[in-house]
């Protein structure tokens, strides 16, 4: 009772009884919804997934609400080049929510939020995609790159390899 009106009070949603996680002290709840695996819950750091993971919305691609399922893409760190993460995309995540809920709405403008800059270049077998994002938890940006199937990764390289120079140089990104 007196956490559901501490909730109530500083504008925060409050944690589902049966949520599988385990917020850091000071995570607060943005939104969360019940899915028919577990709760689904939208923090200022990311949001949890009902197995009770975190993902952070600087690793979410893309997001999509429809027919009371959000689906969500996950990247994961494939490499490091030189102060930037290559990107890999995993398969999209469907989430069936049940209720009314406001937690698809929080997802959209957090993973948007989270985006500094965008803009893709075409390279050698393909292009690639250049986002600047901000960490949740971290000072700074992120500069990450997600290729197009069968770029060439050498251009790739080079290419990063100059961009984040340039970036540093211009000092929006860190050393």
């Amino acid at each position: 009772m007196i956490k559901r009106l501490l909730a109530k009070l500083s504008g925060t949603a409050e944690v589902p009884a049966d949520f599988a996680g385990s917020l850091e002290e000071h995570e607060h709840v943005l939104s969360a919804a019940p899915g028919e695996g577990g709760p689904v819950v939208a923090t200022h750091l990311g949001l949890w997934l009902p197995e009770g993971r975190r993902v952070g919305w600087h690793l979410i691609s893309k997001a999509t609400w429809g027919s009371g399922v959000l689906t969500v893409t996950e990247a994961e760190e494939a490499r490091r080049i030189d102060g930037a993460v290559i990107l890999r995309d995993l398969q999209p995540r469907r989430l069936a929510l049940t209720g009314e809920t406001r937690l698809p709405d929080v997802v959209h403008e957090r993973v948007n939020r989270s985006i500094r800059t965008r803009h893709h270049r075409e390279l050698p077998g393909g292009g690639a995609w250049f986002v600047q994002r901000k960490v949740p938890g971290r000072n700074g940006i992120e500069l990450q790159i997600r290729p197009d199937p069968g770029t060439d990764e050498a251009a790739l390289d080079r290419l990063a390899g100059a961009l984040v120079q340039r970036l540093r140089e211009s000092r929006d990104l860190p050393a």
